[in-house]
């Protein structure tokens, strides 16, 4: 089945290249529902799959100048250390328990419903945050320190249970806590977050035993001219388009997963 998870990583790495969803959302429930991988097997291996994807376009906007550090900093303060805390919880409970295994299912399901809708809301969200709202403004600008580090704690942990959260919902996030901030720098700042974080949380599965190192250069065969090929292609076809097809995607596929079996 190589060249069936190669081809995965080619549809998935395209995808991502034209809408800029991370493929967490894709990759790991293609990988628990189409080629029946254990739910905490496909987790370790997405994880570390988009830590290798997202440098390169941390990278790329390293280079632009459109990384906020300090926006990263402030993230990682929260996520990095709720990684190594969940990692260190999941190494005691044992991630191929059949409770956990339905646990991450669970979460995965609720994660991807989460991303699709806010996809189809973020523009609503922005243009609701940079809108006046009285006490609720001014007590984000007070706070939004120690609001952003309390959201890499959220994001630390559902990534490193589910691989999902660190593309879409974070981005959502920071767009309603930072509504001045140009949107390239958001993104840019997202997806420089998102390298550490995926890499800590994909090197604890690595050590837990649940990362398929086959499987991982498989995907990654694929994947990388299927980023490449899709981000010349994102910008002729329309975003009113695009993510309302995605939405619906992750939604029918969350709801599988939210099935019993």
């Amino acid at each position: 089945m190589e060249w069936g998870y190669t081809l995965s990583g080619l549809i998935v790495g395209f995808i991502v290249g034209v809408t800029g969803v991370g493929g967490g959302s894709l990759m790991t429930p293609l990988l628990i529902l189409m080629f029946g991988i254990s739910p905490a097997t496909a987790v370790g291996t997405d994880l570390l799959y988009a830590a290798v994807t997202k440098t390169g376009g941390a990278w790329v906007h390293g280079r632009r100048g459109s990384v906020n550090w300090r926006l990263v900093k402030l993230l990682a303060m929260g996520s990095l250390p709720a990684a190594l805390i969940t990692v260190l919880i999941l190494n005691a409970v044992g991630v191929e328990d059949k409770i956990f295994t339905s646990l991450i299912t669970s979460m995965l399901g609720v994660a991807l419903i989460l991303t699709a809708l806010s996809l189809l809301l973020r523009k609503r969200l922005s243009q609701m945050a940079s809108s006046r709202f009285g006490f609720l403004i001014e007590w984000r600008d007070r706070y939004v320190e120690s609001i952003t580090i309390a959201t890499g704690v959220v994001l630390g942990v559902l990534v490193t249970i589910t691989s999902v959260g660190a593309g879409a919902l974070g981005m959502v996030i920071l767009l309603v806590l930072y509504p001045r901030v140009p949107s390239v720098t958001l993104v840019g700042s997202d997806i420089a977050h998102a390298v550490p974080l995926t890499l800590i949380a994909g090197m604890g599965h690595a050590y837990m035993g649940t990362v398929d190192y086959s499987l991982l250069g498989s995907l990654l065969i694929g994947s990388l001219p299927g980023i490449y090929m899709g981000s010349h292609v994102g910008g002729r076809i329309p975003d009113h388009i695009l993510r309302p097809i995605l939405s619906t995607i992750l939604i029918i596929v969350g709801a599988k997963l939210l099935m019993p079996s």
